[in-house]
């Protein structure tokens, strides 16, 4: 609950040293989950950070992000780009991610969550507001959404939805969290467990090959639909 005052105390010091960077909400969890809208700790921080003119990458499954636009508006055009990334000409970047367009698959691995449409819908009204805006792939899962056919229906909705950008990105079971995925696959697809197996071994990441392989296929399905792999 104190984290907007803790986050002020800290772009306080930052800014005073000119130490300008993006913050990211958030790499760890959901800035927009459903108690955002009773507490509106997303909301007070984004207030903290406009104050401090810090960019922000925003990383969210939640249309909930529409709420504070106006926000996002004044932190787009006041926020202090770092050195390296002034290129970019962006004080907000929102990404909203997906692991399938597919509303069952969606409904067994990310329970509880918006559902992929409503998702596809926040960011084309993102980018009719002039934000730049995308769409992150993360994690495609082995052998249920990372086909070619699979990978080119997703970058095909980034197009139609007008996304600036596309990435893509392989599903990791670190620690404990294997065995829950492994328990949610045995559930529902008892057939891929050994090849699930095999991908991964005793290891958190699939095998290299698999990584080079799916970046390789996601950027050649961008490059045929004209649209940009990676935010830069």
């Amino acid at each position: 609950m104190n984290a907007p005052t803790i986050l002020k105390g800290e772009l306080s010091r930052r800014a005073g040293r000119m130490e300008y960077g993006f913050i990211a909400l958030s790499s760890a969890t959901e800035p927009w989950m459903k108690l955002e809208q009773n507490y509106m700790l997303t909301r007070r921080c984004l207030e903290v950070i406009a104050r401090y003119r810090f960019p922000v990458h925003c990383l969210t499954k939640s249309p909930l992000i529409l709420r504070d636009l106006d926000l996002l508006r004044e932190i787009d055009e006041s926020a202090r780009l770092p050195q390296d990334l002034r290129g970019l000409k962006h004080g907000v970047i929102i990404t909203f991610s997906l692991s399938s367009l597919d509303e069952d698959i969606a409904r067994i691995f990310e329970p509880g969550c918006p559902k992929p449409e409503e998702r596809l819908e926040a960011l084309q009204m993102v980018r009719e507001e002039g934000f730049f805006a995308g769409l992150a792939y993360i994690p495609v899962l082995p052998f249920i959404s990372d086909s070619d056919d699979s990978l080119e229906e997703m970058v095909k909705a980034a197009k139609e939805h007008r996304a600036d950008y596309v990435f893509v990105g392989e599903l990791t079971l670190p620690g404990a969290v294997k065995k829950i995925y492994y328990k949610v696959l045995e559930r529902n697809f008892p057939e891929l467990l050994p090849r699930y197996e095999q991908l991964f071994g005793a290891a958190g990441q699939p095998r290299m090959e698999y990584r080079r392989d799916l970046e390789s296929r996601a950027r050649r399905i961008c490059r045929r639909y004209g649209i940009r792999y990676r935010i830069m």
